[in-house]
């Protein structure tokens, strides 16, 4: 079946679909949707080839199709690429922008490196908050004594 046929089955009711306001944007909570939006190039369902970016035990893991599979293979045509924790953030973007850019899906390179981004911030602790300063009359009173 083709991708465009199954987009004009799947556009209008499918079980992923996230409509918050009548008149707003549509979002879709798909596997393989990287920028979570509701429309037929980043369809994980309506596309054979997708790339699916999620956080995993050991890091980021990015699954892919891969390009020697049987059309009829589910399970075994994917490749899970994990990016460990301890491996530096530039090592990761390079990971996941060659992963898409190797004629596989080049149009997702620039949503597969931000979402990647985004899960890499999302594991960093935050700083712990400065004190507060001192100001006005608190702060002279208080270097005055």
């Amino acid at each position: 079946m083709s991708s465009d046929l199954e987009w004009l089955l799947l556009r209008k009711n499918n079980s992923f679909i996230v409509k918050r306001v009548a008149e707003g944007p549509i979002f879709s909570k798909e596997p393989g949707n990287l920028l979570n939006l509701h429309s037929h190039k980043y369809s994980g369902l309506a596309n054979a080839k997708t790339i699916d970016v999620r956080q995993g035990p050991n890091g980021v893991e990015v699954t892919h199709r891969k390009k020697s599979a049987s059309p009829l293979a589910v399970a075994s045509a994917r490749k899970t690429t994990v990016i460990r924790n301890r491996t530096g953030s530039r090592a990761a973007f390079g990971v996941a922008a060659n992963t898409a850019k190797r004629g596989y899906r080049p149009d997702l390179r620039r949503a597969t490196v931000a979402r990647v981004s985004a899960l890499l911030v999302a594991q960093n602790e935050p700083k712990p908050a400065p004190a507060p300063k001192v100001r006005g009359k608190k702060a002279k009173t208080f270097f005055n004594a």
